[in-house]
């Protein structure tokens, strides 16, 4: 069972690595959060799109790190048990904007499917900032100081 979900995070957090060859990134560069972001309208955009998979308090769904029949990992937390902070905000903006599966499949992992829907069309990119800025509101100054770290060597390895 270790095994098993090592192996998957691994695989992961591999695919995750191989920015560069991404075509979703090529097309759009590695996003940073603009200066200007709504963290009030980001908490409503949240409960309204988000809550349902992440939890109300970004505590995720139970057995999140377990694969369902359908092959689907459950929403995962936003909070500190997560691993969102772990990622830059390219990565961040890209997952949410395209979904889970084609964000990795842009990652050359095309055997993982996601159950993150892509919010392009339904969320503007703005919109999107504004709900990862409240996700980061809620985390630890350590949290975001490791995430803005992530961000920076993200940018520095973008093609």
């Amino acid at each position: 069972m270790k095994l098993g979900i090592l192996t998957a995070g691994i695989t992961v957090l591999t695919g995750l690595a191989v920015v560069m060859n991404s075509p979703l990134n090529a097309r759009q560069g590695m996003p940073v959060q603009p200066e200007i972001v709504d963290i009030s309208a980001g908490k409503i955009l949240y409960a309204q799109h988000c809550a349902s998979c992440h939890g109300d308090r970004l505590q995720g769904q139970k057995e999140w790190r377990k694969e369902s029949a359908k092959g689907v990992y459950p929403g995962p937390p936003h909070d500190e048990t997560g691993h969102t902070w772990h990622h830059g905000d390219g990565l961040l903006f890209t997952y949410t904007k395209y979904g889970g599966t084609a964000t990795l499949a842009a990652r050359g992992l095309k055997d993982i499917k996601s159950g993150m829907p892509g919010f392009a069309g339904k969320l503007s990119d703005q919109e999107i900032w504004d709900i990862l800025a409240f996700i980061k509101s809620k985390w630890s100054q350590r949290m975001r100081d490791l995430q803005a770290q992530r961000t920076q060597a993200e940018q520095m390895d973008a093609p």
